[in-house]
């Protein structure tokens, strides 16, 4: 949305078995036809037996060896275990190394690949926490099926998680150029929380654009919303638009807003803009600069227009509803779409709580470091209050 604002061994092949040769004639006319086949069949099973003998013994020979090698005759040996266990044991006296990830692409180390029992501090309980629902709002564009990593992440540590499409994003039907306010694209999100439990709290987490979806939602339902985390998104104050935000724009930042830009005049052309599309030509450099070309193709089919009258909508947000609500803000440095300095200046104009900065990711962290933003979402709902 940051865009959007200047304005899968071979099988070895079988082998055919030559036919079995059979005697010809009647065995009855043969003498001694049945001894004969006694003795082949004690023979081959003696064979059998001796090759077995010999695998036995050279087995314990080298089971003896490797005994005396580790200095442990006495001692148990110590079994390699299987490369297929889920979760490495530690308790060996090599040091324990993470798992390998499928991927062909070199895994940086800022965002290793751990499982989420690795992620989740054991010394802390989730029933413990306010809450452990997250609810997950995406940006201009993209749908809840950006989140599918940290979806699949977040779920396996045991968190309850909810990501929803907005007005005419995702697979939400509605016609992007129908919408005309920010309350009618934010919907979902608003409709979401009213049908909550009093007392059931979440932890609204905006990507982009969705920044400002869940301020809206912040202002509305403060006493529903535990945390809220902005990640490369718009943290607006009282009065400001996104539109307003990215005006902002320092000088000498990339032109690739700009050049990705194709507005969309569904009332004519004499009407301002009713949604802006993408140049997909732009997309991996704009949003996807460091993230796998696997999701950079799903989110080249998966993107919609970004509705463009709620941009200009400037947000209603008082200290005793959304000022309430404690925030934290997730950096992302490799950022061409809403450059750092843009998003130091929004923390700078509107202090959160805290600030975490994740280093090496671009635009959509959830797919260039899912990771490392798995562990920074479970490190901040865990943050007590103070």
């Amino acid at each position: 949305m940051g865009n959007l604002c200047t304005c899968f061994s071979p099988k070895t092949p079988v082998k055919n078995k030559k036919p079995t040769k059979r005697l010809q004639g009647n065995p009855q006319t043969a003498p001694n036809s049945s001894n004969r086949w006694t003795r082949i069949r004690s023979t081959r099973k003696d064979n059998h037996d001796e090759l077995i003998h010999e695998q036995a013994l050279a087995a314990a020979i080298l089971f003896r060896q490797h005994q005396q090698q580790n200095g442990s005759a006495s001692g148990s040996f110590p079994f390699d275990r299987s490369v297929s266990l889920r979760h490495p044991n530690g308790s060996g006296s090599k040091k324990s190394q993470l798992p390998r990830s499928s991927s062909s692409r070199a895994r940086s180390l800022t965002d290793p690949l751990l499982q989420p029992h690795q992620l989740v501090n054991q010394d802390i309980k989730l029933d413990d926490l306010e809450t452990n629902h997250f609810v997950l709002v995406h940006g201009g564009g993209f749908g809840a099926w950006c989140w599918y990593k940290t979806i699949a992440l977040l779920e396996e540590g045991g968190f309850k998680v909810t990501a929803v499409d907005l007005t005419g994003s995702g697979i939400h039907s509605f016609d992007t150029n129908g919408i005309t306010s920010l309350s009618q694209y934010v919907k979902p999100l608003t409709d979401f929380l009213d049908k909550l439990a009093d007392g059931e709290k979440t932890i609204l987490v905006g990507h982009d654009f969705g920044g400002a979806c869940i301020s809206y939602a912040m202002e509305l339902f403060p006493h529903k919303v535990s945390k809220a985390i902005f990640v490369a998104a718009a943290m607006l104050t009282n009065g400001q638009s996104t539109l307003d935000m990215f005006s902002q724009k320092l000088a000498g930042s990339s032109d690739l807003m700009q050049q990705a830009q194709i507005f969309v005049y569904a009332n004519g052309n004499n009407n301002p803009p009713t949604a802006i599309n993408l140049d997909k030509s732009i997309l991996r450099d704009l949003l996807f600069n460091q993230s796998p070309g696997k999701d950079v193709a799903l989110a080249s089919v998966s993107i919609r227009p970004i509705p463009f009258a709620p941009v200009l909508e400037k947000l209603s947000l008082s200290d005793l509803k959304y000022g309430t609500v404690r925030r934290f803000y997730i950096e992302t440095p490799e950022d061409n779409a809403i450059p750092i300095t843009l998003q130091e200046s929004m923390i700078n104009s509107s202090p959160p709580e805290k600030v975490f900065r994740l280093k090496g990711a671009d635009h959509s962290p959830f797919f260039s470091k899912p990771q490392a933003l798995h562990k920074l979402l479970v490190e901040i709902s865990k943050i007590p209050s103070t």
